[in-house]
Parts: C-alpha cells; structure tokens; sequence
C-alpha cells in the first residue's frame, strides 16, 4: 500500500499557501499539517480542507515564528511521527517601504518574518530531512529579490535573502534524497497585494500560482518563477545597466 504523504505548510493561511493545501487534496488523501500563528485562523482554515478532503488528517498547529528553540522542536515533533514528504514555507507580510524607512522597528519587523523567520524553519526542516535522506524543502520567495528596487527594497531584500539561502541548501543536498524548490511569484492576487490591486496592478490569479507551485514542489524542480514571464523580465532587470536601472521609477 503506498504510505500518504506528509505535507506541513508554515504559513497556512496566506491565500497562496491555502490554495496549494486545496491542490494536493484535489490529487490525494494526505497528512496535512498546518502551522500558523493565529490557531483560530488556521483552524477555519482547516475546517475547510476537511469538507473537501474529509479521507485526510488535517492538524492545526499555532507556532511561535521567531523562536529558534521552539521551531526546532515544533518541527522534530512533527517528524516523530513520520519522515516529512513536503515541507512548504509560505509565510511573509508586504511592509510599506516608506514605513519602513521611517520607522526602523518596522523595518526590522519585516526582515524577519520575511526573511529570517523562512530561513529558521527551513534549518529545522533540513535537518529532520537530511536525518531521514528524504523529503521536498520548498521556500516561497519573491521576485523582488532578484535586483533591489526603490519601491519594495526592504522586502526585497528580506526574499534575496531567502534566495541566496536557498542556494546553499541546493549546494548541501545535492546528490542526495533532499530536494530544494525556490519558488518566486509575481504580483499574485491576494489579500496582500489588495492595494496594488486597489492602483491598477495587473496581478496574476492565486489558483494558477498555487498550481504551478505544487506541480514543480512535486517533480522537485529546482526553480520557479510563477508565472513564467517573470523570469524572462527579472533577467532583463537584473541586467540592466545601472545607468540605464537608476533612471526607472519601480
């Protein structure tokens, strides 16, 4: 009989995590375990999940996001009971760059939970991974990481942070039984990203991201940008000259 899969999304209340958590139970019963914040958000979450799902184990689990200790051991007590399929990390916020430059608690607000709070749970995951030589590590990136930026540099440069991490993940697993997955998404349509809809933003749908995303975490691709176009317009960005990078109001 083949085993269930175990899946645990950090994060799970973020619009594009929910509907990745929707796409694996469209496709198979598994063992899902939710990690948020907020209990009763997650739960409400869940209770969902479970209607359409209801062959699956579906558990709530309220995390501290900043702890190190705590998320080592909220994520060795998930591995007890099983090595761990999938691991997706999905959390973040969308700070206000003049708020940040103002105020640097919010500054350093938004580099955590962005950037180092990811990167925790990944090192705890990694590590009940390597343990069992298997298992799918994916982190939620941005593509505002790829090239600084004057409108979101904060954010940007909490994701290149997560990026850059992502790379020596890659590096250390390579040739083992542990995939790494980076995945950087466009302007997604999201609760998130509400004000940039609300100025006109051409924002991609969540459930096409969501798709894309658990199709490459499943064949454990190394990177994805979601949707495609990204990359090709990222490489241009990144390659610009500055001179020419320096004059464009982004």
């Amino acid at each position: 009989m083949q085993k269930t899969k175990k899946i645990v999304i950090v994060g799970a209340t973020s619009a594009i995590a929910e509907r990745c958590a929707r796409r694996w139970l469209e496709q198979m019963p598994i063992d899902l375990t939710l990690v948020g914040r907020d209990a009763q958000r997650v739960e409400r979450v869940a209770v969902d999940l479970r209607v359409r799902s209801p062959q699956s184990e579906i558990r709530v689990v309220e995390a501290d996001f900043l702890d190190p200790v705590a998320i080592d051991a909220l994520v060795g007590a998930i591995a007890q009971s099983g090595h761990i399929d999938v691991a997706l990390i999905a959390h973040g916020s969308l700070p206000e760059q003049t708020e940040c430059q103002s105020d640097l608690a919010s500054c350093r607000d938004a580099l955590e939970i962005n950037g180092v709070s990811p990167v925790l749970f990944a090192e705890a995951f990694a590590k009940q991974m390597e343990m069992a030589k298997c298992g799918t590590l994916a982190l939620i990136g941005s593509v505002a990481g790829d090239r600084g930026r004057k409108s979101n540099y904060v954010y940007g440069a909490a994701k290149g942070m997560i990026a850059r991490y992502a790379q020596g993940l890659q590096h250390r697993f390579s040739g083992t039984g542990v995939k790494v997955v980076v995945v950087k998404p466009g302007p997604t349509d999201t609760p998130m990203t509400a004000h940039l809809k609300a100025k006109g933003a051409r924002l991609a749908k969540v459930d096409d991201v969501a798709k894309e995303i658990v199709d490459a975490v499943m064949v454990g691709r190394h990177m994805l940008y979601t949707p495609g176009k990204w990359a090709i317009i990222m490489k241009i960005i990144q390659h610009m000259p500055y001179k020419i990078f320096n004059k464009l109001n982004i």
